[in-house]
Formats: structure tokens, C-alpha cells, sequence
């Protein structure tokens, strides 16, 4: 399948409506585990897709959409909810998540990209030119990426208590 506007979007739509119905008042707990040091709990994924409404996606397509002569991204501080969700619960991150996902979406809509449009191209400050295509097709896989690493997680947490059916479950056969 290639990339489709239309379809990236009932995906990105969907992305806050999974979190929470995984977290929206779950045990702390779930949220909070990860696979160890320097990895990251489904908390610090919904912080890091928070920070990414606010200065990534959009922001990016803007200067790709825009007239401005210079089309270079800022950096983006792929750790920047570290301090960001400081003293935020996961259901104040689940409501804020939700909140800029839909501002973005309304703005992505409001654009009624051409071909044309999707072929602009920006400059990413590691990767180089890049499209407005490559950037939606990315924001899509990179919402679905988060979503099997807050899974997998999850999924890790209960490895060792599944006894034998652990033969049965792919996902923890290499574990």
C-alpha cells in the first residue's frame, strides 16, 4: 500500500483513542513500566507524541507549505517530555494528547493537499530533503511504531507468567 492522505489520517484520528482506552484510568503501573534503563513507559510515548503535535509534524509541514526561502526543520528533542509531563498524570497527558492531535488534523484537513503539495520538500536537519509525503507517511508509521513499542511493553511485563503458552506467543519467543 502507498501512501494515501485519506487513510493516514483515520490512523492518526485513532492514535489517542488507543491510548486511552488502554490507559484512561488504568493502574499506574502499566503505565509506568518499560524494558529497563534509557527505554521508554507508555507515559513517556504519550509525552513524546505530545511534544511532537507541538513542534514536529505540523510545524514541519508549515515551513514546507510555507513561502519562506529557508525550508530547514528545527531539531527535534526526542526527549523533550522528560521535563514537559514532569508532575502530569497519564490521564492529563491522554486529554492534552487528544486535544493537539485533533488541532493538528482540523489544520492537515483545512490544507486539501494537492499532489503538488505532497511532493514540497523541506530540509530535516539530519536526514536532508525530505517531502511532505515522506513527512505524513512517517507521522503515520511513526504513530503506529509507538504504538507496538507501548504493546510490547506491556507485553514483557507478564513474559515470564504465561508459563508454556510463551511457544504460543510470537512476540515472546525471543525473549
Amino acid at each position: 500500500m502507498n501512501f494515501d492522505i485519506d487513510k493516514s489520517i483515520k490512523i492518526l484520528e485513532r492514535t489517542p483513542a488507543v491510548f486511552k482506552a488502554l490507559f484512561y484510568e488504568l493502574d499506574a503501573n502499566w503505565a509506568t513500566i518499560n524494558e529497563g534503563p534509557r527505554t521508554w513507559s507508555a507515559y513517556d510515548i504519550l509525552g513524546h507524541l505530545i511534544h511532537g503535535e507541538q513542534t514536529d509534524w505540523v510545524p514541519r509541514a508549515e515551513i514546507i507549505l510555507g513561502d519562506g526561502s529557508d525550508k530547514t526543520f528545527e531539531p527535534f528533542d526526542r526527549f523533550a517530555q522528560e521535563k514537559l509531563s514532569q508532575g502530569k498524570t497519564m490521564e492529563d497527558l491522554l486529554e492534552e494528547f487528544a486535544s493537539l492531535r485533533e488541532s493538528s488534523l482540523n489544520q492537515l484537513k483545512s490544507w486539501k493537499l494537492s499532489e503538488e503539495d505532497l511532493d514540497k520538500k523541506g530540509v530535516h536537519p539530519d536526514l536532508g530533503e525530505v517531502s511532505l509525503r515522506q513527512l505524513l507517511s512517517t507521522w503515520t508509521v511513526h504513530d503506529l511504531a509507538h504504538i507496538n513499542q507501548m504493546s510490547r511493553v506491556m507485553v514483557k511485563h507478564y513474559a515470564t507468567d504465561v508459563g508454556p503458552w510463551k511457544n504460543y506467543i510470537r512476540i515472546l519467543k525471543d525473549l
